[in-house]
């Protein structure tokens, strides 16, 4: 997964960087990421020509999200790595403008698909509880997010209702870190960033997380909470040729796992 950008501080003695055996670099893993995410929602959403906010506050999260959900699937042999990032989300709320009801119902699907290489790797002393070196290491990646959309606006008590499903995909380039703070405590980040005006105006992605090693069903497994954002700007023609406009930022806290296998 993208794990956000961050900077680590570390007192530890200056080593050089581990090397590898053959059999380490040859060796594949696999890695299962189930997450559970509880994003906040703020932004801008045009339909048919109607206008509303995207803008589910912290507080009422339980109240306005039906369903969210993010996962990741991760192979790697610890140099090169291959990994799949998805998100769903649906939401309802409502609000009034102009003296009239307006209900909004948002569902997000987004699959991000990238390849990363580790570029530097610094040696922090000791091992980890799953018998490898603690190290500070650093991975550029790049990929591309696709993304479907289905906004649905009511209006009461008018009786007007318009649905418009659309998707897109979009080319991101970002960097991965991570440091092994102590054997068992880890701490990981990633930041991407991309859009360019190809499909989406723009759109980023950080997350970070804290993790702590342990085994369960005998896998090495990461127990992992964190924070992610991210931001999607997207604009294009809806049936009615007004403005289909997409300018939401999703951000809160995740709680999930990883285990190796």
């Amino acid at each position: 997964m993208a794990w956000p950008l961050l900077g680590i501080y570390s007192t530890a003695q200056a080593e050089e960087p581990t090397a590898k055996t053959s059999a380490e670099s040859d060796e594949w893993l696999v890695l299962v990421s189930p997450f559970v995410w509880a994003p906040s929602m703020n932004g801008q959403v045009a339909l048919g020509g109607v206008d509303a906010k995207a803008d589910v506050g912290f507080r009422e999260i339980f109240n306005n999200i039906n369903r969210v959900f993010m996962g990741n699937v991760e192979v790697t042999n610890r140099t090169l790595g291959f990994y799949l990032d998805g998100v769903y989300a649906k939401t309802s709320q409502s609000e009034r403008a102009y003296g009239q009801k307006i209900g909004l119902d948002i569902t997000q699907s987004t699959l991000a698909g990238g390849v990363y290489y580790r570029v530097y790797e610094y040696a922090l002393g000791g091992n980890t509880v799953f018998g490898e070196p603690r190290t500070w290491r650093i991975e550029p990646t790049a990929g591309l997010r696709w993304t479907r959309i289905t906004t649905k606006v009511d209006i009461d008590p008018v009786g007007f209702s318009t649905k418009k499903k659309t998707e897109w995909t979009d080319p991101f380039v970002g960097v991965r870190m991570q440091a092994d703070l102590t054997d068992r405590w880890t701490l990981s980040g990633a930041a991407d960033t991309g859009g360019f005006d190809t499909s989406s105006k723009k759109t980023y992605n950080a997350q970070a997380y804290l993790g702590y090693r342990t085994f369960l069903f005998e896998h090495p497994t990461i127990v992992r909470v964190g924070y992610r954002v991210l931001a999607q700007e997207y604009r294009t023609r809806d049936f009615t040729g007004n403005t289909f406009k997409y300018d939401v930022t999703q951000r809160g806290p995740v709680l999930g796992l990883s285990m190796r296998f």
